[in-house]
């Protein structure tokens, strides 16, 4: 006699939606994109974009407009962990840090600190031969 066969259900989890009041806001400013994450205090990152993600491609991802638009488009999807207050890395020399900065402020997230942790040599690497021409 055949056996019923018992069909095994897959129960899904619930994705639970956290809810961050104190976070991060990492801007890496380099001379031809712009990169900014959000995270928590801990480092785990809730949302993330760049100039290039945000549609600007070519010299325009380096603009300070394109900083400001992906710093509106993390804002966006950082919204439902509820955070409002950060501190803010900013590391790089691009021309996007001071727009990305004066972007995250209008928007009504109150900024605790500014850091530039741009990485400084303390003489390291040894220099290319000067050119001969």
């Amino acid at each position: 006699m055949a056996k019923p066969v018992v069909k095994a259900t897959i129960k899904k989890k619930k994705k639970v939606k956290k809810s961050v009041s104190k976070g991060a806001v990492h801007i890496k400013a380099t001379f031809n994109n712009t990169i900014i994450s959000i995270t928590e205090e801990n480092g785990d990152v809730l949302a993330q974009s760049s100039s290039g993600a945000c549609g600007f491609r070519g010299s325009r991802k380096s603009t300070p407009y394109a900083a400001q638009v992906a710093m509106e488009t993390v804002l966006e999807k950082a919204k439902p962990y509820g955070i409002s207050e950060v501190d803010v890395y900013v590391k790089g020399v691009g021309s996007g840090r001071d727009m990305a900065v004066r972007a995250l402020q209008s928007v009504g997230i109150y900024v605790k600190s500014i850091q530039d942790v741009t990485p400084l040599p303390h003489n390291g690497c040894r220099a290319k031969k000067p050119r001969r021409v």
